[in-house]
């Protein structure tokens, strides 16, 4: 086991530990007082159990090396992965949402509200602790599954922490001309919280797809990719005229189609700038995997393929 598959693997776990607790102490306090958007987080923290639960079994196969029967590895397993993590996590939404919504129209939820706001704040402030532990643990890391447990656990924070100051406002309307909209206010806070992580959950998810389909990255990376090329490969006349750049996962696999001013190519030149390529993509862009293809037309390939495992990639 490599030292970033152990780290990976132990901020999942923090992640999973963590998410038991939250998801018990939400479950067990929506039975008692009856709130609704505390069962909503008791929901979304289960899913995220048994999706972390999952993915501590595969993280081993990310770590395996691209050979000729993997070309890519096991990264597009990383982007399976957070697929079915979005569509469960939509489906939970849109299930939840509907049973809420039909709640509230049959008179609302009655709860203490100070003591939601309470229950809350507490979990808000243990969010802290455990986000800023996983961004500790985090910093040698470069893992898609690690950073969205990470952007997971600060969401919680600022919905515990913006939940419990809106339940403790909400409570002054007890006993005012505004307090029908008391029995209300639960139902709707927990269909905001579905509202607000709906987004997030789709971009994820978009992400994921692509990786899966080999879609090109961002305009922005590709960009990145052609303006380092072109300066590492100027010294030696090599012209680029096609990058074929593909996201699966947490690597960035990089083809660079050149094109050479003469009839012959040094292959000590090649080797050169391949590993000097690899070096400053590197630098730039982690878990990055590139390949130098000379073109015997000056035009873009009709198909481009990934990065081949036995090519001279550089160090």
């Amino acid at each position: 086991m490599t030292i970033a598959e152990k780290r990976e693997k132990q901020v999942l776990w923090v992640s999973f530990y963590a998410g038991l607790l939250f998801a018990a102490a939400e479950f067990v306090f929506s039975i008692f007082n009856g709130s609704q958007s505390a069962l909503m987080d008791a929901v979304y923290d289960a899913s995220e159990l048994i999706f972390i639960g999952f993915i501590l079994f595969l993280v081993p196969l990310l770590y395996q090396p691209i050979s000729e029967k993997h070309p890519y590895g096991f990264s597009q397993l990383e982007s399976i992965i957070l697929v079915i993590k979005g569509f469960m996590m939509l489906s939970v939404t849109f299930g939840l949402s509907a049973d809420i919504i039909r709640n509230a129209l049959s008179g609302g939820n009655q709860v203490d509200l100070r003591q939601v706001a309470l229950f809350q704040a507490v979990l808000g402030a243990l969010s802290v602790g455990i986000y800023t532990l996983m961004r500790r643990r985090n910093r040698a890391l470069s893992s898609p599954l690690v950073d969205a447990e990470i952007l997971g656990w600060k969401v919680d924070t600022l919905y515990s922490l913006g939940m419990s100051a809106a339940f403790f406002g909400s409570s002054f309307l007890e006993g005012t001309a505004l307090g029908f909209l008391v029995p209300y206010f639960d139902p709707l806070v927990a269909v905001a919280i579905s509202l607000l992580t709906l987004p997030e959950t789709v971009r994820t998810l978009w992400r994921a797809l692509k990786g899966i389909f080999l879609f090109s990255p961002s305009e922005e990376t590709r960009d990145a990719v052609k303006q380092i090329s072109s300066q590492v490969l100027a010294p030696y006349g090599f012209t680029p005229i096609f990058h074929d750049v593909i996201r699966t996962g947490r690597f960035l696999w990089v083809s660079v189609y050149f094109t050479i001013p003469g009839e012959t190519l040094s292959l000590a030149d090649l080797r050169t700038a391949s590993r000097q390529l690899n070096q400053a993509l590197g630098e730039q862009f982690e878990n990055c995997v590139c390949e130098l293809i000379l073109s015997p037309e000056d035009h873009a390939p009709a198909a481009a393929g990934p990065p081949a495992a036995d090519t001279d990639s550089g160090d």
